[in-house]
């Protein structure tokens, strides 16, 4: 590959959904049909083309629009579940983090230190229960067959060594803290717009705005969101990949939608934080409050974990309740409590727990989502639309397999053995070869091999080198790169999910300009 080309055949562009889009409604049968664009979604449509099968993937908005771009950009190695006794879900998740680090996308993928401060709030049989916590998720790496070199052992913090770590802290009776690793991604919308371009390069349509209309075991109705042109895709296997949507395209999938808040602060607020932390809640023996430093000026904070009942909206709303929660949660161990003026952004995402009230939860009782299974399920409809519900971000990949393995089971489909394991998404390279790129290594993190074309552009035009507003590390040439190559057609895409600019509104207002300016330029450079 040229330092100035993406992936060979991975590039999604306007002109290539409309292509795809007529081949795929003109009539033909094509071998899998999904519906989600996700992580799960883009997953599958990976995993199906990667055995060989002919796909068509469908969105009715873009690469990673619902759940997967509101996680807390953590790939977990199962620790929480270990607690409710879900050793299967843990031992899963340990093994899926191994594969991303350490194969599939280990320039998405890294080691993320966490410290839990030990303050006066931390009783010592809190501590001991956390500490034997670590060294249970320290186990699970083991078993994983995980590198040490690839997620450190926990360890104890002197007082000292924990305010380094944490400089915010208050001091006043720190006694030390608990140092322990975990999965992070760099940007979990970049992980699936990774997905979705491996899968095109394997020879998947992947097609944006692109709405069901009607689903069923042999296919959909689908209209066109830029033309309102109406069709049909005509398929042999069906997937629901749809998430907290499934239930809409399906009947009979009960799906209980968990919230997730995060608010965005200024780095600066919070001083250097080379780790991120764990700020135990209070009256919780196993729940904490995540601080996530992102390396581009802001840090994340979450999450809550609260049920969602009526309609199910297309981007959820942040409730005052829950930002107030995780300020008063975070202030119980800083010096200087954070305002609610400082709280510069927030966004709120929907999981698609399976319903297991049922199961779980005495008559008359309402779970709390954070204790619903985060097992997922693979459901085949009477009609044969197989829906695959539940899981996590984490596990995306072998709900992915799972669930192409049921359709192919009920349909009758002949696929080979799901290669994904070991398969490398666009990007993806050993941590050596991408420690050698001459490309700076914010933008290895985010584009892996493909940064040294990201910057490529750049140098071409010295203009593309600006930032897209000031003091923020996304330049115009970014934004040039995903509209050529990683199927962006609007503003939103740009600022919303190719980059996460748009996560503070103030910054998303001001780099609107850029956004349009990259739209309007690329589309000047097309034949």
């Amino acid at each position: 590959m040229s330092h100035t080309e993406a992936a060979p055949g991975s590039s999604l562009s306007a002109s290539r959904r409309s292509r795809e889009l007529a081949e795929a409604a003109d009539g033909r049968v094509v071998d899998v049909l999904v519906v989600g664009l996700g992580a799960t979604g883009a997953g599958a449509a990976l995993d199906a083309a990667a055995r060989g099968l002919d796909v068509v993937a469908v969105d009715a908005h873009d690469l990673a629009f619902g759940t997967s771009r509101w996680s807390s950009k953590l790939i977990h190695g199962g620790l929480r579940y270990l607690a409710s006794a879900q050793f299967d879900v843990a031992h899963e998740s340990a093994v899926e983090r191994g594969v991303l680090m350490t194969r599939t996308a280990p320039h998405l993928v890294s080691a993320q230190p966490f410290v839990l401060p030990l303050t006066p709030l931390v009783s010592r049989a809190q501590a001991s229960l956390a500490w034997a916590g670590f060294r249970a998720g320290d186990m699970l790496r083991l078993a994983a067959r995980t590198p040490r070199g690839v997620l450190p052992a926990p360890r104890r913090l002197s007082a000292t060594e924990a305010r380094h770590l944490a400089p915010g802290v208050r001091a006043a009776g720190l006694r030390g803290g608990l140092l322990s690793w975990d999965g992070k991604v760099t940007d979990d919308a970049r992980l699936v717009t990774a997905l979705a371009r491996t899968a095109a390069a394997r020879g998947a349509r992947v097609l944006t705005r692109v709405r069901v209309l009607e689903l069923t075991g042999s296919g959909a109705r689908v209209r066109d969101e830029l033309t309102g042109e109406e069709g049909e895709i005509r398929a042999r296997a069906v997937m629901n990949a749809a998430g907290v949507w499934a239930g809409g395209l399906v009947d009979g999938i009960r799906v209980r939608p968990s919230r997730g808040t995060h608010l965005v602060l200024r780095s600066e607020r919070l001083g250097a934080l080379p780790a991120g932390l764990h700020v135990p809640i209070p009256g919780e023996t196993n729940r904490f409050v995540l601080v996530l430093p992102q390396g581009d000026g802001r840090v994340y904070v979450g999450l809550t974990d609260e049920p969602v009942d009526g309609g199910i909206p297309d981007v959820p709303e942040v409730p005052e309740t829950d930002i107030g929660f995780l300020l008063d949660v975070l202030g119980s161990v800083l010096d200087v409590p954070v305002t609610r003026e400082e709280v510069v952004g927030a966004f709120a995402g929907l999981r698609p727990l399976l319903d297991a009230s049922e199961a779980e939860v005495s008559p008359g009782a309402a779970p709390r989502t954070s204790d619903i299974s985060r097992r997922h399920a693979v459901l085949t409809s009477p009609d044969g639309v197989t829906t695959v519900v539940g899981g996590k971000l984490t596990t995306y990949r072998r709900m992915a397999e799972d669930a192409v393995d049921a359709a192919s089971a009920a349909r009758g489909l002949r696929a080979a053995p799901s290669p994904t394991a070991a398969l490398p998404l666009v990007g993806a390279a050993s941590p050596a070869r991408l420690r050698a790129l001459s490309a700076p290594p914010d933008l290895v993190r985010r584009y892996g091999t493909e940064a040294p074309a990201v910057l490529e552009l750049a140098a071409r035009d010295p203009r593309l080198a600006e930032p897209v507003l000031p003091g923020h590390p996304v330049t115009r040439a970014e934004l040039r790169w995903a509209v050529r190559h990683e199927g962006a057609l609007d503003e939103s895409d740009l600022l919303d999910r190719r980059t996460r600019v748009g996560l503070v509104p103030e910054d998303r207002a001001e780099a609107l300009a850029a956004a349009r300016e990259a739209l309007r330029e690329t589309a000047s450079l097309r034949p």
